[in-house]
């Protein structure tokens, strides 16, 4: 029937009362049936949605793959075969996501009678699953508040889903041909293939039976992991802070920073955060290797049903109508290629971290470390985080937490076993590779030399032997391989030498410039007539942007001599705020330097300053003395309550009085002699700024919080990649003779090219 169904049954019902051979009580009973289609009809109507339900679904899942596949080729691309987690990872939004995409097995109502409803069902489970292996590197990036809101936000999804699916396979909806079980049973051929039909009729019950199973150890691999992880980072943030303040000392014994000081230095700390990334020792634990063996099989099982539903591509008649093929060849593709990463992660403990003698030596299944329970062992001995007045009370509640940890403890061990036997898996295949790898190189070696095997240089083995010492692992019995050590060697030099090619060339021209550091303090501000008597704070960018802003208002001046000034400033002021941020953190400071990071986008974009135009000043203005006193003017009328403008307005007024009051032959002072000598001075400032970029390395390469570490001492390779001409360049410059300390800080510079005598 169509959607007037109800209308055409009653049209029948009126049609049967004109014939009299047809008892009138039949009609009537015949009534009582409209409701039933009337619901029908509603049912229908509220059902049409459904297809694009379906395509959110395909859509949500799209975005999951996609985020999956660029981590894998994150991985690839940094030489990062543990592929961490950069893209999906754990958190509200993934978790929203998630949802969506698993939103099949969760419908408890919506009958799925086709059999590629069932598949595409069933192959949510599967997606899951392989999200869930993906997923697990990750739980290393959080701290412990995140780390506890994730996991019980996972675990209330994941048990969820399994409910209802348990609730699904109960009563049948999960079995498509469950009703057709008698019917098999009376056939004289399903006598003889009685195991077969078994299989076949019930063959997406057992399929999400083994998934529900698959989805539980792997909720449960995610909370030992979890308790480890707590441990583990204690662990490694000790043995980092030792290496910090090992590594801290031998700097402060070398002198000068030059590049290949820093170069070491730098390679000494991505050495350390490396090797005590917590996502790193995640991705080589026992239970991520267990993950990805269960993801493997995951994906087998998917492959296995993808091959018997090939024939029934077409088969779908839920209300999700055709999008239904659109899910499962979205979540089927998404398994299959999310599938590589939790598989690649069981060989990385050995093929790529930890050498062939620590395999066969240390190796040992039932052999569980303290740091899988140690957190639990803490938790148990601890007293109750809440006050209870009754003593008897207390003591009961003391026990019974004592025995509750305890069997956490026995639990915990127990998977942690069970995971070590599941690893084996792979654990002994590449054993199988390296050996016959190590093998061949031995007899190639033996064929080519004549006999006479080559060893590696002493000077070569020195040099390794040299960087082992900034290795950190949460195990003292790990060895880690030489390749390994080579790898992230080559990483750090690699990453050094691609920042080598992004040098700012227009800054480095402004540099040329220089004539020592003299125009720091040629035009003193600060001795300038104030306006107010208050004390002024001044820092780099905010001069440099006041200085810029009148070079580049002069109307004499070529646009093109304009733009490649503004260019270089904006060059130079990425490294000055990487200087201002790392020495002057105080709130006055930082009110600063967001005052001046929006005045420098209004000059550089828009060419205004304070809503001003620039190189555009009143007829009469034409002299450079009458530039300058026109920018005075605007500011003493610029200033006002707002913090923001007041800054930009006084730096402004004490800049242009300053250079007035400094030269006193301004009225015969060109536009181009006025714009080369702030060319000159903005030069000065900038290279004066910059000499303190070695302790911003520095100091950049380590950070507190372990979850940063890896990100701070890539940052500090790009920045030394970057700035190594520029380093090198303003090493040739004799520095004044102040303080390690005082060097940040532009009043200080100014004070002592004022007085260098005192």
């Amino acid at each position: 029937m169509g959607s007037n169904s109800l209308f055409e049954y009653n049209q029948i019902l009126n049609q049967l009362k004109t014939y009299t051979n047809i008892p009138q009580d039949l009609i009537t009973s015949f009534r009582h049936f409209s409701l039933l289609i009337f619901r029908s009809d509603k049912q229908n109507k509220f059902s049409e949605p459904m297809l694009w339900i379906g395509m959110y679904i395909a859509f949500a899942s799209l975005v999951c793959t996609l985020a999956m596949v660029a981590d894998l080729v994150h991985g690839i691309r940094n030489r990062k075969l543990w592929f961490p987690c950069k893209y999906f990872t754990l958190n509200a939004a993934s978790l929203s996501v998630i949802a969506v995409a698993v939103k099949l097995p969760m419908d408890l109502n919506n009958s799925m009678p086709g059999r590629m409803d069932q598949d595409a069902k069933i192959g949510s489970m599967a997606f899951v699953c392989t999200m869930m292996a993906n997923l697990l590197p990750s739980l290393a990036a959080m701290d412990n508040k995140e780390l506890l809101t994730n996991i019980i936000a996972l675990g209330v999804l994941v048990i969820t889903l399994v409910v209802n699916v348990c609730i699904q396979i109960n009563t049948g909806l999960l079995s498509l041909y469950k009703h057709q079980e008698k019917l098999y049973e009376t056939t004289a051929e399903a006598k003889d293939q009685s195991p077969y039909l078994y299989a076949y009729v019930h063959r997406y019950g057992i399929g999400a039976t083994f998934y529900v199973g698959m989805l539980l150890m792997l909720l449960i691999i995610y909370a030992c992991s979890s308790i480890a992880i707590l441990k583990s980072k204690q662990i490694l943030n000790s043995k980092y802070q030792e290496g910090h303040e090992t590594t801290l000392k031998g700097l402060e014994s070398a002198g000068s920073l030059t590049v290949d000081k820093l170069k070491q230095h730098v390679r000494n700390y991505w050495i350390m955060a490396g090797t005590s990334s917590p996502r790193f020792m995640t991705a080589c634990a026992a239970t991520t290797s267990a993950s990805g063996v269960i993801c493997a099989c995951s994906a087998a099982i998917s492959i296995l049903m993808m091959h018997l539903t090939t024939g029934y591509l077409r088969e779908y008649k839920s209300d999700y109508k055709g999008s239904m093929l659109v899910v499962f060849i979205t979540q089927f593709i998404g398994a299959l290629l999310g599938t590589i990463a939790p598989l690649f992660r069981c060989f990385a403990d050995l093929s790529f971290n930890l050498s062939i003698k620590w395999t066969w030596n240390h190796i040992n299944v039932f052999k569980v470390e303290s740091y899988w329970t140690q957190k639990l062992c803490d938790w148990k001995h601890s007293s109750i985080p809440f006050s209870v007045s009754s003593r008897k009370s207390k003591i009961i509640i003391q026990n019974l937490v004592s025995i509750i940890l305890s069997i956490c403890i026995g639990f915990q061990k127990m998977v942690v076993v069970a995971c070590k036997m599941i690893a084996l898996i792979p654990i002994f295949f590449v054993i199988c590779v390296l050996y016959c790898t190590r093998c061949w190189k031995w007899m190639k070696a033996i064929f080519s030399s004549g006999g006479i095997v080559l060893v590696n240089k002493p000077n070569q083995l020195d040099k390794f032997k040299d960087l082992r010492r900034f290795i950190l692992t949460f195990q003292d019995d790990i060895e880690l391989a030489e390749r390994t050590l080579k790898g992230i060697t080559k990483s750090v030099n690699r990453m050094i030498r691609k920042a080598q090619k992004q040098q700012p060339v227009n800054l480095m021209k402004l540099l040329e410039k220089c004539n020592g550091f003299k125009g720091v303090g040629e035009y003193d501000s600060l001795h300038a007539t104030p306006l107010h008597t208050e004390d002024h704070l001044s820092c780099w960018s905010l001069t440099l942007v006041t200085l810029t802003t009148v070079a580049v208002s002069l109307p004499d001046i070529p646009k093109k001599i304009m733009d490649r000034l503004l260019s270089s400033v904006s060059e130079g002021l990425v490294y000055v705020t990487f200087v201002e941020e790392t020495f002057n953190a105080s709130d006055d400071y930082v009110s600063m330097q967001k005052a001046v990071k929006s005045l420098w986008l209004e000059v550089e974009v828009n060419h205004k300053w304070l809503g001003n135009e620039l190189r555009e000043h009143a007829p009469q203005v034409k002299t450079s003395k009458q530039i300058l006193e026109c920018f005075r003017d605007t500011a003493e009328i610029m200033i006002t309550e707002v913090e923001s403008l007041n800054i930009c307005a006084i730096s402004m007024h004490r800049t242009t009085m300053a250079i007035l009051s400094y030269r006193t032959t301004i009225d015969e002072l060109s536009q181009e002699e006025l714009f080369s000598e702030l060319s000159s001075m903005i030069a000065d400032i900038l290279a004066a700024c910059l000499t303190n970029l070695p302790q911003v390395i520095a100091m950049k390469c380590h950070t507190d919080v372990i979850e940063k570490r890896e990100e701070s001492v890539r940052a500090a390779a790009q920045l030394l990649g970057e700035t190594m001409q520029i380093i090198n360049t303003l090493q040739d410059h004799q520095l004044p003779s102040l303080n390690k300390d005082e060097l940040p800080f532009i009043d200080k510079w100014r004070a002592y090219l004022k007085h260098p005598f005192i």
